[in-house]
C-alpha cells in the first residue's frame, strides 16, 4: 500500500492541476490576470445568450447557444492564460544569460532546429547561437552587439562558405535598437521569408552540426553549459 501510494504521488499532475498551477504561478506577475480571464470566459456567454434570444425561439436554441459560448469562453481563457504565462516568463527571463537557449529549447516551433547551448562566447559572456529552419540559418546574437561583432563576422563567414544558396541571417536580441525583444523572438523567426523545406532543414542541420566550432574568447575552462537558463518555474 505505501509503495502504490507512493506512485501516486510521484505521478505527474493532471492537465487541471497543471492549468491551476499555472493560474497561480502567473498572478503572482500579473495582477490582472484574473479580471482577463473572467473577461474572456463571460464575453463568449453573454453573446450566445444573446444570440439564443435573437435567432431561436425554441428549447434547443436555448441549449445549444450557451453550451457553445461556454465552451469558447474556456478556450479563449486558455489561450489568454497560455500567453500571459509566457509573456511573464519571458520578463523574468530577459537580461539574464542563456535566455535564448531558453526560447530555443522550449518555445520554437518543430519546424525549427539548434540547440540551447551557444555555439561560440567572449570573455564578457556575450553569445552566440545557431537555428536552422524554414527561413534558412539564423544566428542569434546575446548580449552587446559591438562586442560579438567578431564571433559573428567568424560565424557568417563560415556559414555562408558551407551553405551555398542557403540565407543566413543575423539577429541580435535585446530592447535596445535595432534588436529583437525577447518575447518575440520565436514570431520573428515564424515570419522569416521560407526557404527550405522540411526535408532541407533537416539536411542543412546536420551539416552545420558536423561543423567545427572555435569559440573566440572563451576562458579556458568555461563550459558554455554552466550559462544555460532553465525553464522558468
Amino acid at each position: 500500500m505505501a509503495e502504490e501510494k507512493k506512485k501516486r504521488a510521484e505521478k505527474k499532475p493532471g492537465r487541471i492541476k497543471q492549468m491551476v498551477q499555472v493560474y497561480q504561478q502567473t498572478r503572482r506577475h500579473d495582477r490582472n490576470l484574473t479580471l482577463a480571464l473572467l473577461a474572456v470566459f463571460i464575453a463568449p456567454i453573454a453573446l450566445s445568450l444573446l444570440a439564443a434570444w435573437l435567432f431561436n425561439n425554441n428549447v434547443f436554441g436555448w441549449i445549444v447557444w450557451p453550451i457553445t459560448g461556454i465552451l469558447l469562453g474556456l478556450l479563449l481563457a486558455m489561450i489568454v492564460l497560455g500567453r500571459r504565462a509566457e509573456a511573464v516568463a519571458y520578463k523574468q527571463l530577459e537580461g539574464q544569460p542563456g535566455a535564448v537557449g531558453a526560447v530555443i529549447n522550449g518555445a520554437l516551433r518543430r519546424s525549427w532546429r539548434g540547440s540551447e547551448v551557444p555555439i561560440a562566447m567572449n570573455r564578457q559572456k556575450d553569445a552566440l547561437y545557431r537555428v536552422v529552419g524554414r527561413g534558412g540559418a539564423v544566428l542569434l546574437v546575446e548580449g552587446s552587439p559591438q562586442r560579438a561583432r567578431q564571433l559573428v563576422a567568424r560565424e557568417e563567414a563560415q556559414l555562408r562558405r558551407t551553405l551555398s544558396g542557403v540565407p543566413v541571417t543575423t539577429l541580435h536580441v535585446g530592447n535596445g535598437e535595432d534588436q529583437v525583444p525577447l518575447h518575440r523572438l520565436s514570431r520573428t523567426l515564424v515570419k522569416l521569408k521560407p526557404a527550405l523545406n522540411r526535408r532541407e532543414v533537416q539536411v542543412v542541420y546536420n551539416r552545420i552540426s558536423s561543423m567545427r566550432s572555435d569559440p573566440i574568447g572563451i576562458p579556458k575552462g568555461m563550459d558554455p553549459n554552466r550559462v544555460r537558463a532553465g525553464r522558468p518555474r
